[in-house]
């Protein structure tokens, strides 16, 4: 771990170090103030290279970041923090981002197990939907951006019910010449939510179908409640993954056909983007859909596809009663 930045501390002459948010194995997210911007509260990313690096080498991902924060301060999507400002300092690189306020889901899941319930299907498609249309912008960027450490820990839920997708900790820049292809920061992910080709240190084999395992793997933990096994696991058990249902019985098939198949050890046997999964999401499959399950969208879209059929419904419902005795 390394040694945390204390309160007060300044950084660039502009941020100040109120305390620490999270802190992992290459570095630390802070809260802060930006003093240029009274009252403009901000989330500080430090990322510390290895003590031990040699100096061409750190030279060399110096520029690695900077190339790539520059990207990711391009970035405007409602559902991922703004990127504002990012910066060299001590030899520590830092990215300063929209501050996000609210509880992750990580926590909403625990709460949910203290009060021994499960968070509602219709409640977690809904965040479902809100983190598709985020990483569908992320893989659609020139080059396309890989978040590549999707987990409930790293979504926030603001108080006005919108979902960030908050880390950028192990972005990956896909380009065509992959030898050049480089990460904010080099890591394996949360077990738990990392496909097996994400193992290890090499990225060759990783594409948007690896944030598709990463998001199924989130929604699987959301609606049971547990985590699942980690694809390592799954690869020497196959039958270690418990079925959704047999957890929640209130999951319905079509969602659990969904993630399932984003789950798929193997990336062809995936949903070949976030689009496609997000549909299958919503596919009754032919099952019966409970009309609770329905958000207000589906709702509305359905009573307008079939206002001929539900008039004429009524109508026969009204002549059954006036003609029976």
């Amino acid at each position: 771990m390394v040694k945390l930045l204390e309160p007060q501390t300044m950084l660039k002459g502009r941020y100040r170090i109120a305390g620490p948010i999270g802190q992992g194995g290459m570095g630390a997210v802070y809260r802060a103030e930006d003093t240029l911007l009274p009252g403009r509260i901000c989330a500080v990313k430090e990322i510390a290279p290895d003590p031990d690096i040699e100096p061409d080498m750190l030279t060399q991902l110096q520029e690695q970041f900077r190339r790539e924060a520059s990207v990711l301060a391009r970035l405007d999507h409602p559902n991922l923090p703004k990127v504002s400002d990012y910066f060299t300092h001590k030899g520590r690189e830092y990215l300063v981002m929209d501050f996000v306020p609210g509880h992750d889901l990580r926590e909403i899941i625990e709460e949910a197990l203290k009060e021994n319930r499960f968070i509602e299907e219709r409640q977690v498609l809904d965040w479902a939907d809100q983190l598709c249309s985020a990483l569908s912008y992320l893989h659609k960027q020139s080059p396309p951006i890989l978040h590549r450490d999707i987990k409930p820990s790293n979504i926030k839920l603001t108080p006005s019910g919108l979902i960030k997708l908050v880390d950028f900790g192990l972005v990956k820049l896909l380009t065509s010449d992959e030898a050049r292809t480089v990460t904010v920061v080099q890591g394996q992910g949360t077990a738990a939510y990392t496909p097996l080709e994400q193992y290890g240190g090499d990225d060759t084999h990783t594409d948007i179908r690896s944030d598709v395992y990463a998001l199924g793997a989130t929604l699987y933990h959301l609606l049971t409640g547990r985590a699942p096994m980690t694809a390592r696991e799954r690869f020497l058990r196959p039958e270690a993954l418990a079925l959704p249902h047999t957890i929640n019985p209130a999951i319905s098939p079509g969602v659990e056909r969904a993630i399932l198949t984003a789950l798929a050890l193997h990336p062809d046997k995936r949903p070949a983007d976030i689009a496609t999964f997000q549909a299958m999401l919503h596919e009754s499959g032919g099952s019966v859909i409970t009309p609770l399950l329905l958000t207000t969208h589906e709702w509305r879209t359905a009573v307008q596809t079939n206002t001929p059929l539900l008039v004429t419904a009524g109508i026969l419902i009204i002549l059954a009663l006036i003609v029976t005795p």
